[in-house]
């Protein structure tokens, strides 16, 4: 399969990206034109950081479209937003906003999905969405482009159907797409995986709070803690997701059930610890692999440098892996520390480090890259 991944310098708003290896050049793209035959499209929750990034990843990738509506909460309608060189109004979200509309971006949180996706779907609508209001439920696929585009054989624009897709939880996608190259050779029984998550996780407003808090603290001041009820700036904690009845939280959970679907696996033994790091955009995760079959590290290099929409960071002389930095505001997701698992006899296990940009790859970008196979 094809390459979805594409490069396109951003500057970082706190600090510059150092010099690292890049991540190879896209390798095919759909051009844009705005032109009548092209599809329709909305953008639901267009104010929120994921809402502006659908915007950011359209136009970087020239997304072929023919009208784009803007659509948020009533509170945000009015407002103006740039796109493609044009400003547009945004338009209050209702039952009738998706009225001639192709494909639906949505990001507006679980229940606002649910309930608008469907009615969306049943107008005709082919409904791309972000949060985790139908990722679990039977006929739904859950798609990584790179993964599974299995899973959404026959959903195509122009059909006259309308249909719901789910984005998988950032997470899962930033663990699945260095992980599955490996799963496809050796089968994985066993993966535990422990995340390092951004503050944009949690939304635009907990970015900001980290910046504030940042700030606050360096200068000797109580930090504002509006969002998770602690301190986040130069500390860490258990991701505030909901804890569920067996200890594990809402976040852990995802990434256990949404691996078996993705992978259509159900006997797949995950588990997961998930951890809120004071970075700004991107997730970092160390996933520990026990496979069925023998897989070396030097195998496992080749494989990931074969992968579509990875690239490796791994030089033990300098030690040299991946960052949050090296990945923010980039596409392609960022592997290292590749190693024999040494806890595990001959090669049946290995532990590895990824970075993703969870705003790009882990919402956003995913969204496009299934709206591009919709054409």
């Amino acid at each position: 399969m094809a390459t979805f991944t594409h490069q396109t310098p951003h500057t970082h708003f706190l600090s510059k990206l150092p010099l690292r290896p890049k991540p190879r050049a896209i390798s095919a793209r759909v051009k844009m034109s705005l032109q009548e035959s092209a599809p329709s499209l909305a953008v639901v929750g267009v104010t929120g950081a994921v809402g502006q990034e659908f915007l950011s990843v359209l136009s970087d990738r020239d997304f072929p479209y023919s009208s784009v509506k803007m659509l948020a909460s009533k509170r945000s309608a009015g407002k103006r937003v740039a796109f493609d060189g044009r400003e547009y109004t945004v338009e209050e979200l209702t039952a009738d906003s998706f009225d001639g509309v192709d494909i639906a971006l949505f990001s507006a949180g679980g229940s606002i999905s649910k309930e608008f996706g469907p009615l969306a779907a049943e107008r005709g609508t082919i409904v791309v969405d972000n949060s985790s209001a139908f990722r679990m439920v039977d006929g739904v696929p859950l798609v990584i482009p790179e993964v599974n585009p299995e899973a959404m054989k026959g959903i195509k624009v122009g059909n006259g159907k309308g249909a719901l897709i789910a984005n998988p939880n950032c997470s899962t996608i930033i663990c699945l797409m260095a992980v599955t190259p490996l799963h496809r050779h050796a089968k994985v029984k066993r993966m535990v995986v422990s995340t390092y998550q951004a503050a944009s996780g949690a939304g635009a407003a907990a970015m900001e709070e980290l910046v504030q808090q940042t700030r606050e603290v360096l200068a000797g001041r109580p930090p504002t803690c509006n969002i998770f009820g602690q301190q986040y700036a130069f500390n860490l904690f258990s991701h505030n997701a909901p804890i569920t009845e067996n200890g594990y939280n809402e976040e852990e959970i995802k990434l256990v059930k949404e691996t078996r679907k993705i992978w259509n696996d159900t006997e797949v033994k995950v588990t997961a610890t998930c951890i809120r790091v004071p970075v700004m955009r991107a997730h970092a995760e160390s996933v520990n692999l026990q496979f069925e079959t023998p897989l070396d590290e030097n195998t496992a290099r080749e494989l990931l440098k074969k992968a579509p929409g990875v690239y490796i960071i791994d030089d033990r002389a300098s030690n040299t892996f991946p960052t949050p930095l090296d990945v923010s505001n980039k596409d392609d997701v960022a592997v290292g520390r590749i190693r024999r698992d040494v806890s595990q006899d001959g090669n049946y296990g290995l532990d590895i480090f990824v970075c993703g940009d969870q705003i790009r790859k882990g919402a956003a970008l995913n969204a496009v890259q299934i709206a591009e196979m919709l054409l």
